[in-house]
């Protein structure tokens, strides 16, 4: 009986988050050129992935801390990493995740090279995607969504073609359509052709698909690694393509 209770509680606290940042989002200033493909964009995915966010962070609590413990022993401090990232309309925010890699330099005082610092366990962080869990938090503030497309570097945005800047006229996911059709495998504009196409028919069936995908995706561990590097190449611009003024 006390845990229906539990669960009851941790239903109402998520609702009422959701309610308000789902309010808040219908009657707040509307900025971009961003159009909502249906009802479920306009009046229901803001609310919902509140209401999402705000549940897990508080079940997955116990979690946290243990990942958190384990970061300071394994790596040291500070246990979270934080980056500006840009948002819908290319917005920044400080993103917020567990750190994998280590701050180690060489002789000249550079940091080495991401294979020299990421060890055992950063690697087993990033393959569970245990280390994006703080940005559970991102996504109750209102910076990111559950589903849309991930929020990249800073200083890829002068580097976006017109095409490819679409990706910011919403709001940043946890997970999108690029995570689950190759995540790190496939080419910088084959994941921004993907985010587009998401920007273009976003869905609540289609949001479901991608969240039960990206959990097959996350326990088969495919997609983590990119051309044989431990993280993506940088993006630096597709060739032939006119860019932003961003």
């Amino acid at each position: 009986m006390e845990i229906l209770w539990v669960i009851l509680w941790i239903v109402i606290i998520a609702a009422t988050v959701g309610l308000i940042a789902g309010v808040a989002d219908i009657f707040g200033k509307k900025s971009g050129i961003h159009k909502p493909y249906g009802p479920y964009e306009r009046f229901v995915k803001r609310g919902l992935d509140a209401f999402l966010a705000t549940g897990a962070l508080i079940v997955l609590s116990p979690l946290l801390i243990v990942v958190a413990v384990m970061v300071r022993v394994k790596l040291g401090s500070p246990v979270f990493f934080k980056q500006d990232r840009p948002g819908r309309d290319g917005k920044v925010f400080k993103l917020y995740k567990f750190r994998s890699m280590t701050d180690e330099r060489g002789a000249d005082g550079k940091l080495l090279p991401d294979d020299q610092r990421l060890p055992a366990f950063g690697q087993r962080l990033r393959s569970t995607s245990l280390d994006e869990l703080p940005e559970l938090i991102n996504m109750v503030k209102g910076d990111m969504a559950v589903v849309g497309p991930r929020p990249l570097l800073v200083k890829y945005l002068p580097r976006y073609s017109r095409h490819q800047a679409r990706r910011h006229e919403v709001r940043p996911g946890f997970t999108g359509l690029a995570q689950v059709h190759g995540r790190n495998s496939i080419s910088w504009e084959e994941k921004f052709d993907w985010d587009v196409k998401y920007v273009d028919h976003i869905t609540f069936k289609g949001d479901l698909k991608i969240i039960a995908e990206t959990v097959r995706t996350v326990l088969k561990r495919e997609g983590i690694t990119g051309g044989g590097e431990v993280t993506m190449a940088e993006f630096m611009g597709t060739k032939g393509e006119e860019k932003t003024n961003q």
